[in-house]
């Protein structure tokens, strides 16, 4: 160390100089230290981006019309007719038309439900969507560094993700990744662990599968609950290319702009809620209804709070922030201020689960009919799609030239755990001329249309 002193001190010919070179090596040496600290820690994250995306149609002759469905049902011997009367009630209020999917397997007397037909299912909606994407972006599988599936019900071995390795020749030394048990909100937890893989990963790509297998998620049985899955969830899968490129930005159409994750299952509460059976007449009981519903809106609620403080302007948080103290301290009978998400957000993409849940969001919210339509025609289009629904309603936006240079599309994601999960892009460039291709290529030019409450 003298040594390094006196090298440096010689640089100097002045006295005061020499003496004061210590403490400048010493202050040279804090500052590049705290340089680098701030750069590993501190530096903005890596612009991720949405090159495109792709959503499966199912063919025509998976399509099962009410009539054919409960015809069916009828004629399998595990169901009774107090069964069937309850499946038809279910499908004449779930805000579905008759024009949703299910897979071939599920058509046959009695269902299908081996683990062969699940796959010929995975092949059936997974490989068309990515040799779509594929060649759209005109990208070889070649050059994908991370792929991610996810899917809650169904996990063979070998992988889903190994099942597209193989079937795309995909490199050896691939970053895959599989999901389960997420429910709805697995494709934005997807986007999510995509996003966190891109910080790390430089110039690279990632391609993202969310769908659900219907095949091995068939019920044959009478509990009502349980009929409930025969009855919401239909066919439907999404392939999502994402990439830290940054020559990407050019062409893609969305730039990642914020994603949030939040859950609720380290609380007994609601992670018993969330699991708990029917009761004993096998109907889910007024108390359980209750304590569902509760624990549904307090992780929204929980989210969105959390979801808020990352992108409203500050003259909504300060609005909310007056309520919330005024309602605590001053007048416990006043409201909380609901902040306006529209001063930030341009177009919604809301959990598909159902009517009821789409109008309960979009009621605490404060959203109008355009902004929930999106989920509702996917809704009655396709069904409950679980984890793809997203895509569809984005997919539908675009195909009614709704998004613009600048837009904010917001996609919310809700699942078991209980999972709340939020992903808002920013529009890079017009999308326009989307109607000629998609899932609603055939009949965008119907919708939207008036649905009939029930």
């Amino acid at each position: 160390m003298e040594s390094v002193l006196e090298h440096f001190s010689a640089l100097f010919e002045f006295q005061w100089l020499q003496e004061w070179a210590p403490i400048i090596l010493l202050l040279t040496l804090i500052y590049f230290l705290l340089f680098f600290v701030l750069k590993t820690y501190f530096s903005k994250p890596v612009p991720v981006y949405l090159v495109d995306f792709a959503c499966f149609k199912p063919p025509n002759f998976c399509k099962v019309p009410f009539s054919k469905f409960l015809e069916h049902s009828s004629m399998i011997e595990f169901f009774d007719s107090e069964s069937v009367a309850f499946m038809a009630k279910i499908l004449t209020t779930s805000g579905q038309s008759q024009e949703t999917y299910l897979p071939p397997a599920l058509h046959h007397i009695p269902p299908k439900t081996s683990q062969l037909e699940a796959i010929k299912e995975v092949e059936m909606v997974l490989f068309p969507i990515v040799e779509d994407l594929l060649s759209k972006t005109n990208l070889s599988p070649k050059k994908i560094d991370i792929l991610i599936v996810n899917c809650s019900g169904f996990c063979p071995s070998p992988s889903l993700s190994s099942i597209i390795i193989n079937k795309f020749s995909m490199r050896g030394d691939i970053k895959s990744y599989n999901l389960s048990g997420m429910g709805c909100s697995a494709g934005a937890i997807s986007i999510d662990l995509a996003n966190t893989l891109l910080q790390i990963h430089t110039n690279s790509y990632a391609l993202v599968l969310s769908t659900e297998i219907l095949s091995t998620g068939w019920y044959s049985g009478h509990e009502k609950s349980k009929l409930l899955l025969n009855c919401l969830f239909r066919m439907g899968s999404a392939a999502i290319l994402l990439t830290n490129k940054t020559e990407s930005q050019r062409t893609s159409k969305y730039k990642l702009f914020c994603s949030v994750r939040t859950q609720r299952a380290h609380e007994d509460k609601a992670y018993y809620s969330a699991i708990r059976e029917e009761d004993s007449d096998g109907n889910l009981g007024v108390t359980l209804k209750r304590d569902l519903l509760q624990v549904a809106g307090e992780s929204l609620r929980s989210h969105i709070t959390i979801l808020g403080s990352k992108i409203l302007p500050p003259s909504e948080k300060i609005k909310h922030g007056i309520s919330v103290i005024r309602k605590r301290f001053i007048d416990k009978s006043g409201e909380i201020y609901v902040p306006n998400f529209k001063s930030v957000i341009d177009h919604f993409c809301l959990p598909a689960s159902g009517r009821p849940v789409i109008r309960e969001i979009a009621k605490g919210l404060k959203l109008g009919e355009r902004d929930t339509e999106a989920a509702l025609m996917t809704l009655y289009r396709f069904g409950n799609q679980s984890s793809s629904s997203l895509w569809y309603e984005l997919a539908y936006l675009e195909a009614k030239d709704r998004v613009k240079k600048g837009d904010k599309i917001w996609q919310l994601g809700m699942g078991s755990g209980p999972k709340s999960n939020s992903v808002i892009w920013e529009c890079l460039r017009p999308v326009i001329r989307e109607s000629s291709n998609g899932p609603w290529a055939d009949c965008i030019h119907q919708y939207p249309i008036v649905i009939t409450s029930v």
